[in-house]
């Protein structure tokens, strides 16, 4: 019994994570802001690696924008604004 009523707890907490709706941060291409500042800029905003900031970059350049990070609103709101700081053009979707 007590292993099912545990079983049924961690069911519940389970399905309210699941409730927690997950959004994108958009960065949008722009001709002002090079690609080392935006590499550099998501790796220290985004926690990105190396590789994944440049690539996320190369993204942005080539299809005009790229999701970023994907989080809660409260996750990605203060990074945004962080990015929008730099002069880059971002959005939470």
């Amino acid at each position: 019994m007590i292993f099912s009523t545990q079983y049924a707890e961690e069911q519940d907490f389970d399905t309210l994570l699941l409730d927690v709706e997950q959004r994108q941060l958009v960065v949008y291409n722009d001709d002002v802001n090079t690609f080392d500042d935006v590499i550099r800029w998501f790796m220290e905003i985004l926690d990105h690696e190396p590789v994944q900031a440049e690539q996320c970059a190369f993204i942005v350049h080539y299809s005009g924008k790229c999701s970023v990070k994907t989080g809660t609103w409260e996750e990605l709101q203060p990074k945004a604004v962080a990015l929008l700081d730099r002069g880059l053009s971002a959005k939470i979707h």
